[in-house]
């Protein structure tokens, strides 16, 4: 099972690590579009800091944020299961594992990044400022520029199991799983259900959308579960007390499939 996470807004500071060795991180099929992202970033934040402000979308309290990216080479490192924080991260708890749960995570778990295009938990890398969303003057959009080297990495990381696809809309344009691939692939929507004047009523909340993902990749780790199909990813699910719905129709040729997991409280 690959599950694929958004990565943070949020990130942890500093660190014990020694400085960043690209040619260490996971996935070294991406090695070369990193250092491009890399050296532009560097640069873009060496230089004019209104320019760089305005490039990566930084409010005036965020300023910080450019000094930091302008010293990534030399900035010091943690693993990038500490880096991220957040609702979904906090929710996963990946610090209070159980050593075998952390074995898992560390082999299934991948996090998106404007930056590094994806990394894997156990990655040594510095805290850092770039949204899948930001623009680069030279490379242009990350989402786009990641698309043909994640188009080569991913479907090798993935192998011939289950993906578990967990990332949000802007994240998931660097990367869309295509033909059989794409059906052993599951999104999870978050719904939450209210009753209203004696009527349900369903609706998507970013809190519950995101605690509950971190929450149920939490379990399936703690429990052991490997799911092979979005099938069984549903049951495993069910088994864990959460209530699925979507499995009961295969997704469509070349498509993932769409399972809504229904809430009622955090």
């Amino acid at each position: 099972m690959l599950v694929l996470l958004p990565p943070s807004e949020g990130k942890a500071t500093g660190g014990a690590g020694e400085a960043l060795e690209a040619g260490a991180l996971s996935l070294q099929g991406l090695s070369g579009a990193r250092e491009a992202v890399l050296a532009e970033l560097v640069e873009l934040c060496s230089g004019d800091e209104e320019k760089a402000a305005e490039v990566l979308g930084l409010s005036p309290g965020l300023r910080g944020e450019i000094a930091k990216n302008a010293a990534l080479r030399t900035a010091p490192t943690r693993p990038a299961g500490e880096i991220y924080t957040g609702v979904l991260y906090d929710a996963l708890g990946i610090a209070t594992l159980s050593a075998a749960a952390r074995r898992a995570a560390d082999r299934s778990l991948l996090v998106f990044s404007g930056l590094w295009g994806a990394v894997r938990i156990g990655d040594a890398i510095p805290s850092y400022r770039c949204s899948m969303g930001v623009k680069l003057p030279g490379l242009g959009a990350l989402g786009a520029y990641w698309r043909t080297p994640m188009a080569e990495a991913l479907p090798e990381a993935a192998g011939d199991g289950l993906v578990l696809d967990l990332r949000s809309a802007a994240y998931a344009t660097a990367w869309k799983p295509k033909g059989v691939l794409a059906e052993r692939t599951a999104t999870v929507r978050v719904l939450q259900s209210r009753m209203v004047n004696g009527v349900e009523k369903r609706s998507v909340v970013s809190h519950f959308n995101k605690a509950t993902k971190g929450r149920l990749v939490r379990d399936l780790l703690t429990a052991g579960h490997e799911p092979s199909s979005p099938r069984e990813l549903a049951e495993a699910l069910r088994e864990l007390g959460y209530a699925v719905e979507g499995d009961d129709a295969p997704a469509k040729g070349g498509k993932p499939w769409a399972l809504d997991v229904v809430v009622t409280e955090l």
